[in-house]
């Protein structure tokens, strides 16, 4: 559904007569601030988005443990969760994905099959933490 909205001609006018003083000029630098921080949010929500859909058909599972999946890959290699999703994303189109964050994939797959197959062991490459001092 497409809505147009038309305004008079002069609203810049009355705009700028309401914005007069030094508290509604601070008002107006913190509503922008907030606007390019919602922006910032929403275009990550989006990518974020699509790399859960990419593992979801990788592995075969439902939303949350893709979701899941994606934010321990995050948390391995210290990195945010919508760069995370943004090299998903591009290593499915064809791009170059660093060595940590294949490793990073790589455990968490391992780790979302063998929770799927209710099995408690680590993932082979992973120490079991028996027989370490």
């Amino acid at each position: 559904m497409h809505r147009t909205t038309m305004f008079p001609e002069n609203w810049w006018d009355l705009a700028a007569e309401a914005a007069v003083g030094k508290a509604a000029v601070q008002d107006v630098v913190a509503l922008r601030a907030e606007i390019d921080q919602l922006r910032r949010a929403l275009a990550g929500r989006a990518v974020i988005d699509q790399a859960c859909g990419m593992v979801m058909v990788l592995a075969p599972c439902r939303r949350g443990p893709a979701r899941h999946l994606l934010v321990d890959v995050s948390r391995q290699c210290n990195t945010n969760l919508p760069d995370v999703a943004a090299a998903v994303v591009a290593a499915w189109e064809g791009g170059p994905l660093s060595r940590l964050m294949q490793r990073a994939l790589r455990r968490a797959l391992r780790r979302l099959y063998a929770e799927d197959r209710g099995c408690d062991s680590p993932p082979a490459d992973e120490p079991s933490g028996k027989g370490r001092p």
